[in-house]
């Protein structure tokens, strides 16, 4: 769908449709909750990837979970009992004997050792959970970093994928395992719920399945709204991202000097404030509607309860009871309604937390394009020059209904040094990252040495370019790093390092840092982080290209943030470093364009000339009113300009 039409959330495409008959109901219900254990199964493959012990642990501590509150109840019961005959009898013979003692005494053993395991249960279950926790949220993390390696660029220009994708980091390090938590969580509620059923039924048979008939509205209650939380936090995704992005910008470094000095703060605030006031509006209607159902179940529920109870009391009246067995049957009757709306509280959990987990799920089904198109990939010859041709090459964004690349034909000769020239939005760029492979053409083809790029294996194509992009890398590492990032498969060579960064003008402001090449950039980790200006990102950035071992040289406005004398100095070297390797220069300042093989001029996506300088300065076409406009403008300011450019 073109930019500015109406656009659904991330899960709401693949949303089930609701049935539009009776008969249609059970087909629905079916895929629902098929759903609903895929993405369960999915997340204890999840888990099970990451340490198989986990899964064994959580589910041993919850049948042991399960068990013992049962085990203690029964205990309980027997103690009261005991105590409750012994003093029958001492009151009747006046006589407490050691024997009787040694009947309680053996019953609260057994009951300090419950409470005993129990804690052992419970810390040893913690133990395991925060353990687990930071495996598990560390196994997703790099799952998701692997696929954002594998998968196309031009995803990230659909917004529903690059939504998917931050929804996906972002549920990464707490749902997969707490769901599980969750889930084993209801063994143990299971487990519980049938012991006590076992309980009561010596009383009454009847009694747990009224309570258990009585969480039906709850349960109804609980899915429908976790369902709607959903829904609605799916619908409103724009708004938590801008909600995201406005208390970003008054916490951004890069951004707070500008921020300060235009005095945007409380205008960004107020917006922050409209925006969320408007986003809460819906979910305090859904917190208050659920809130309103909920308490008339609860009324409905504690009269049932306060019924029931009065049923067993009578039965100790009676005498069809003992008094300890009161204390058993009213706490597995609480215990069976506890443990039904936990069970259904627990359930909606999961359910809800299934429902994002499809972010994730959806975002590692995502399918990759940019691959060879070949079973065996064809191997490139290294360290040669080589043969760009491109054959009636057209390309348009995702999402987009226009070309932003219109049918170029052209041809780059091996060891030819090619300029291209162009207004801002031309398309220079986006055909860089056509020639470089990280877009295929949406028609026509593009071929190296004679053979299309789409039989090469991807990653030996990309290691033969040596390319410095416009928006250049900034990393929080070292210097050294910052420039060997460009090679590295093979091991950091300081000398290569110091040559790369001569040659790119880099080495003197290096040399002034407190541990010249060792010195940490920026001060995201190292209090003692340097933060480079742009022009020495740009050298660095340059020193990078100039490190790779390339056979190809892609220098898109490499110079854009240097003064005029340090733009000079790298164009001169640049005339050394091009020699036997074939270039491609993306500039704005036409200067260099004069030492260039052949000039490539784009106007909206066309190509419309082609040739040496000298060629199309003869024409009196576009790039000679380009190279005109910017030499008269050297000439009667040039002080003016150098000075601007630094």
């Amino acid at each position: 769908m073109g930019p500015g039409g109406p656009r659904l959330g991330v899960n709401e495409q693949n949303k089930e449709p609701k049935p539009k008959s009776i008969k249609e109901v059970p087909g629905y219900v079916w895929r629902v909750v098929s759903k609903f254990f895929y993405r369960l199964f999915y997340i204890f493959k999840l888990v099970w990837e990451t340490n198989p012990l986990i899964l064994i642990a959580l589910l041993m501590f919850a049948l042991l979970t399960g068990v013992i509150p049962v085990i203690s109840s029964l205990v309980s019961a027997n103690v009261l009992n005991t105590l409750a005959e012994d003093y029958t009898i001492a009151q009747t013979t006046k006589v407490f004997t050691d024997d009787l003692m040694k009947d309680v005494m053996k019953l609260l053993i057994w009951q300090f050792v419950i409470i005993f395991g129990t804690s052992l249960i419970n810390h040893g279950r913690t133990i395991v959970t925060r353990i687990a926790g930071d495996l598990v949220s560390n196994h997703v993390s790099v799952k998701i970093m692997k696929k954002a390696k594998e998968v196309d660029l031009a995803s990230f220009d659909r917004p529903e994928f690059y939504e998917r994708f931050e929804n996906a980091s972002r549920e990464a390090n707490s749902r997969p395992l707490q769901i599980l938590s969750s889930t084993f969580s209801i063994v143990s509620t299971v487990i519980s719920i049938v012991s006590y059923v076992i309980v009561l039924w010596a009383v009454s048979a009847w009694a747990p399945w009224v309570i258990i008939a009585m969480s039906v509205p709850s349960a109804i209650i609980s899915f429908s709204y976790r369902r709607k939380y959903w829904f609605y936090m799916r619908h409103r995704s724009k708004d938590r991202r801008q909600l995201s992005y406005y208390s970003g910008l008054l916490t951004n470094k890069d951004m707070v000097k500008e921020i300060r000095m235009f005095d945007l703060s409380d205008t960004l605030i107020d917006r922050h404030q409209t925006i969320f006031k408007k986003y809460f509006r819906g979910l305090r209607r859904m917190f208050l509607a659920e809130g309103a159902w909920n308490m008339g179940i609860a009324v409905v529920h504690s009269l049932i309860n306060c019924l029931l109870f009065i049923f067993i009391a009578s039965g100790v009246v009676n005498g069809d009871t003992q008094v300890g067995n009161y204390s058993l049957f009213t706490g597995a009757l609480s215990s069976i309604s506890s443990g039904v709306s936990s069970l259904i509280s627990t359930t909606a959990s999961i359910y809800e937390g299934t429902l994002f987990i499809d972010n994730l799920i959806l975002f590692m089904n995502e399918k990759r394009t940019i691959k060879p198109d070949v079973e065996e990939p064809l191997h490139i010859q290294r360290h040669i020059p080589h043969e760009i041709e491109l054959r009636n090459v057209s390309f348009r964004y995702p999402g987009s209904d226009h070309d932003v690349i219109k049918n170029i034909s052209c041809k780059i000769n091996a060891g030819e040094t090619i300029v291209l020239v162009g207004l801002n939005g031309a398309g220079k760029t986006t055909l860089i990252k056509l020639i470089t492979r990280l877009y295929d053409p949406t028609e026509g083809e593009i071929l190296l040495d004679g053979r299309n790029i789409k039989n090469y294996d991807t990653q030996e194509l990309y290691s033969i370019f040596g390319i410095t992009f416009q928006d250049f890398g900034k990393y929080a590492v070292s210097v050294k790093e910052n420039i060997a990032f460009s090679n590295i498969k093979v091991e950091i060579d300081d000398e290569k390092i110091q040559k790369a960064a001569r040659e790119g003008y880099a080495e003197d402001f290096i040399n002034k840092l407190p541990n010249k090449y060792d010195t940490p950039l920026m001060k995201y980790f190292e209090e003692n982080g340097i933060e480079p200006s742009i022009g020495q990102w740009q050298k660095l950035s340059v020193a990078r290209a100039f490190y790779s071992d390339s056979d190809i040289l892609i220098l898109d406005e490499p110079t854009a943030s240097l003064d005029a004398i340090a733009e000079q100095e790298i164009y001169d070297q640049f005339d050394e470093l091009r020699k036997g390797k074939t270039t491609i220069f993306v500039s704005h300042r036409l200067s260099s364009a004069t030492t260039a093989d052949n000039i490539i001029v784009i106007d909206e996506g066309k190509l419309i000339e082609y040739g040496p300088h000298a060629e199309l300065m003869k024409k009196h076409g576009k790039y000679y009113e380009l190279f005109s406009t910017q030499a008269r403008r050297y000439i009667t300011d040039k002080n003016s300009e150098d000075i601007n450019e630094g």
